[in-house]
């Protein structure tokens, strides 16, 4: 298994504080024609279809792409169906365990920590019959990473991570060194996305809920954190159908406390989102998702105010344009980013998937004349 040669490697002084953490408001460069990065290169071309588009080749090197946003690509083994056979996890700091003792050995890890986002989700078919999913995060300035992976046992996929999320404590030396070492960030980062598509067309993202209602399903099924119950369904569903199957599977475990719900969609253009009122899985068919609950009864409506604000805005949107392109999706996303709303946080990705396709664009702080484009294809 590739992770083991971590254990073994010379990193075993690194003090490595892994912070995984679920926000409650919002969700909140250098540009090359080719970007190389030692010998295995990741590399940034112009796409010949897509004006002011970068198509994006990642490789297991990080490499930035501009100020902020970066991109990496792993394949084979990241434990996670160990992770999963060892019943999972009922808290951030069961999931920093796992990987201390089973990825990164010898490694002293600190806390899941965590702060408040806010984000938008949209899913619509294109006038070619494509199944379409856009998703702002929204957060303050912080370093985003896409992670392409290639599991052993799953299906290829695209995540989005909030690397503020993952972050080191050092104290010189080797230590430092050890930090630099991108498998180790790499690994840390699959067990933490916010969002994301797999090549099977499903999509995923997680909302933030501003409720002092918690999740903490306790019954004798497996346990999983918020960010793992993603890279489950990112691994393991091939469409919404079997992402519902695998939930109900698992108790979850809100991370930090926090009150969430997901967005998901497939290619077949079904979208939902799921939602846990007093212990229990509410599923309501939305093609908008943002942050407050949708689900009937007590809890309906509860979120902010501005979360109320921007539903509306694309729930219009869609009524007056029923089918949109690529561009129309990006144009959504842009109506209800932060820059909008005048508040202190940013939109600080956007992204639209093609789930029928397997291309996802991303757009970074706003910047909507500027894409990079991923195309996501299996082993």
């Amino acid at each position: 298994m590739r992770y083991k040669r971590l254990q073994n490697s010379g990193i075993l002084c690194l003090s490595f504080l892994l912070s995984i953490t679920m926000l409650m408001t919002g969700c909140g460069g250098r540009t090359d024609d080719q970007m190389q990065n030692g010998g295995n290169n990741s590399t940034t071309q112009t796409s010949p279809d897509a004006e002011n588009a970068n198509l994006i080749t990642p490789t297991s090197e990080i490499v930035e792409l501009e100020d902020g946003f970066s991109a990496v690509r792993y394949d084979g083994d990241y434990g996670f169906d160990g992770f999963l056979a060892g019943g999972g996890a009922s808290s951030d700091g069961e999931v920093i365990e796992y990987l201390a003792n089973n990825l990164l050995s010898d490694l002293n890890l600190g806390n899941l920590l965590g702060g408040v986002f806010g984000c938008s989700t949209i899913a619509v078919q294109s006038p070619d019959g494509d199944a379409l999913f856009g998703r702002n995060f929204d957060w303050e300035n912080c370093e985003a990473m896409v992670v392409e992976s290639h599991p052993k046992n799953g299906y290829a996929s695209l995540s989005t991570v909030n690397m503020d999320f993952i972050t080191q404590n050092v104290g010189g030396g080797m230590v430092g060194m050890a930090l630099n070492l991108d498998e180790v960030k790499t690994l840390a980062a699959l067990y933490a996305p916010l969002d994301g598509m797999n090549e099977a067309g499903l999509a995923v993202s997680v909302n933030m809920i501003q409720d002092s209602a918690t999740i903490e399903q306790n019954t004798d099924k497996p346990d999983i954190t918020t960010t793992t119950a993603l890279r489950l369904l990112l691994d393991k569903a091939g469409n919404v159908d079997e992402a519902l199957e695998l939930l109900e599977q698992y108790d979850l475990h809100g991370s930090m406390g926090m009150m969430i719900h997901f967005a998901i969609a497939d290619s077949t253009g079904r979208s939902v989102a799921v939602e846990y009122v007093a212990g229990e899985i509410i599923v309501t068919k939305t093609p908008v998702l943002t942050n407050f609950y949708l689900a009937k009864g007590e809890k309906q409506g509860i979120g902010t105010k501005q979360s109320h604000e921007r539903y509306d805005i694309l729930m219009n949107q869609l009524e007056e344009v029923p089918q949109m392109g690529m561009e129309d999706v990006r144009d959504a996303l842009d109506s209800v980013s932060k820059d909008n709303f005048g508040e202190f946080e940013s939109t600080e990705w956007s992204i639209v998937m093609n789930l029928s396709t397997g291309e996802a664009r991303y757009y970074h702080r706003e910047n909507y004349s500027q894409n990079y484009t991923f195309r996501l294809e299996s082993l």
